[in-house]
Parts: structure tokens; sequence; C-alpha cells
């Protein structure tokens, strides 16, 4: 085991940012702490890397306690959203720097610096000060400077919010291939659930101090412990639907496949809100496990170039539906279908049943 949070709690004020908070991260893992703003995230990332004091609770790597040591001691190197470079050194004295706080030799450090200039691909670069390079390349160099402290952890504060979309992308793939290589243990800090999905091992969802869930992103995608969850993974956005109202539509009431389906479902006497992903939508009985869901007029599509967002109103509300077929949609109204085997159901207090 790598790393084992136990029982961590933290207030400002009489805010409380975190509530008990216990985990473990296996060795060589990338685990991601996802979640919106101010769920408290950052705060834990701060704490493991000693720039926070915990109210209480402890932290072990490898089985010593690391909590009760200064930052310096902890063996991790961190990776901040703002870059945190030294606009007065040059790319490779920025990379050098933890190395020469250590006192690392002169002829060891210039070694190491181009070992890590040419792993990152900023050889070419090590004369430039921070002003001469894009965002991009700073995060880089953020990365090369982690990387010079030979840490027995990577910490990542949203490192790559401040990129355009296109750059987002192609860092994500490069920091996935620098921890492929270098296999040290990561954890990763954002709010995107797209960077969440693509990068981690393992997602630590967090909302109001809280753990919600912790898996792979297929588990907490397909299998979502509680409707924070299940609306807070996806895009489109799940669909959910308010049990009382839909049996009060004709949505429902003409509609025995779906009927018996939730019926027969476990715990759907208890059930108060039916969760649907767009893709499981379909205008087509694709195979047995697709029941009629109902008829419904669409109001308005979007083409992704992949597939088409189709929008749609129930009881107020609009709901979605992705598919690759393109259909006319004005005026027009289709039965759709619903795959029985992907149907999500939450209880009173909001938690998954079956």
């Amino acid at each position: 085991m790598s790393l084992e949070i136990i029982n961590i709690n933290k207030s400002f004020s009489k805010n409380q940012i975190l509530k008990n908070i216990s985990l473990s991260i296996n060795e060589g893992e990338f685990v991601v702490f996802l979640g919106p703003s101010g769920c408290g995230k950052t705060t834990l990332l701060r704490i493991i890397a000693g720039l926070e004091t915990e109210d209480s609770g402890e932290i072990f790597h490898n089985g010593n306690q690391i909590n009760t040591l200064d930052p310096k001691s902890r063996k991790i190197g961190m990776v901040f959203q703002n870059y945190a470079l030294y606009p007065h050194l040059t790319v490779a004295e920025n990379i050098a720097f933890p190395l020469k706080i250590n006192k690392v030799p002169k002829e060891i450090r210039n070694k190491k610096v181009t070992e890590i200039a040419e792993f990152i691909g900023l050889s070419e670069h090590l004369h430039k000060k921070p002003k001469q390079l894009s965002g991009g390349q700073k995060q880089r160099v953020a990365l090369g400077r982690a990387i010079s402290r030979e840490p027995k952890i990577f910490l990542f504060d949203e490192p790559l919010s401040n990129l355009d979309a296109k750059l987002r992308s192609s860092m994500r793939i490069e920091l996935y291939k620098l921890h492929q290589t270098m296999k040290t243990t990561s954890i990763y800090v954002t709010h995107d659930q797209i960077e969440a999905m693509t990068m981690g091992d393992r997602i630590v969802l967090l909302n109001d101090g809280i753990i919600q869930q912790i898996g792979t992103p297929q588990e907490i995608y397909n299998s979502p412990t509680n409707l924070f969850v299940a609306g807070f993974i996806g895009n489109p956005a799940i669909n959910l639907f308010e049990l009382d109202l839909l049996k009060d539509t004709n949505y429902f009431k003409t509609n025995s496949e779906l009927n018996e389906c939730l019926i027969s479902s476990i715990g759907f006497l208890e059930a108060k809100t039916l969760a649907i992903r767009p893709e499981n939508f379909a205008f087509t009985k694709l195979d047995d496990n697709y029941v009629q869901f109902g008829e419904v007029k669409f109001i308005s599509k979007e083409f992704l170039g992949n597939e088409y967002i189709y929008y749609f109103e129930i009881n107020n509300q609009i709901k979605t539906l992705t598919s690759k077929e393109d259909l006319e949609i004005n005026q027009q109204k289709y039965v759709i279908f619903v795959n029985k085997s992907k149907l999500l159901l939450f209880d009173n207090y909001n938690n998954k049943l079956g």
C-alpha cells in the first residue's frame, strides 16, 4: 500500500471543509480527486503535501506517518495550477532549482536537467525564460521541476485548467504517458469529468467535504451509488424522472412494458427516481433488452459530428437522447425505447437501489 489517509477532518472558521475522509491509494496508481468547486478536493491535496494542516486524522506512506513531517521531508512533487515558475530563471534553472536547494553538485545537476528536458520535450528551450514559453511549455517546465525532486508521490492541482481545449487534450495524453513511464503514485485534482474519466485508474468523487464514491471510471459511470454521482458524471447529463410524476403521464400509464420492467426491478416499491443515460434510449427496439418508453415530441437537436443530441420534454423538464440517426424533428412525434438492463433506480434518500 502506498498512501493511507485515515479520518482526515479540516475546518476553516466554522465551515467544515473535509469530513472524516479515509481512503487508500495503491503503489503506482493514478487517482483523481473529482468534484465541484468547494467540495474539498484541493484542501485534501494540500494536506497530503503539507501545505495545510489537518484538524485531525493521519496520513501514512508505505507504513510511515508523514502528516507530522514538514513538506520538504514528505518526498512529494507538486504541480500547481498557475505553474509557479520563477520568472527570472531560465527553463534549465527552474528545473534544477530543487536540486540546487538540496546542494546537489553542479555537474550532476546539469546532467539531470539535460535528461529531464529530453524526457519532457524541452531540450531546445533550456535557455528561455518562462515569458518566452507557451502555456503547455510552462506546464512541462513545472513537471520537469517536480520530476527533479525524484518524488515518491506526484500531486497535480488542476494543472491543465489554464490551457485551451486542444492543448488540454494533448497534455492529458502527455501526462498519461509520463505516468505510464515513471509508474509513480499520482493524485490529480480536477473539476473536469473528462480529465477524470480519461486519466484516472480510480476516481474519488467528493461533494460537500464527503467522499460520495470511489471506483474506476466505468464503475462510477455505470453504477453510481447515489443521485449526486449519477448527475455529476456524464455529458449530456443523465435523465432523471420522478416516478410519482411519471406515473401520472401517458408515457408511463400506457406503457405496460416499462411498467412491468420497473415493477420487477429490485426495490421498486422504495424507488423514488428513475435515471436513464441519454445513450440508453433508442428509436427502434434494438434487441430483447429494449422496451417501449413512450411517444415523445422532440423540440430540438444538435449535431456533434459523430452523433446527434435530441431534446424532448416531459413534465416541463428537458430530457436528452443521443443517437447516430439523423431524424426530422419538426412537428414529429416518435416512439422511443429504453434499455431495461441500464435503468437506475434511487430511493427517497437518493441512494441507488439494487
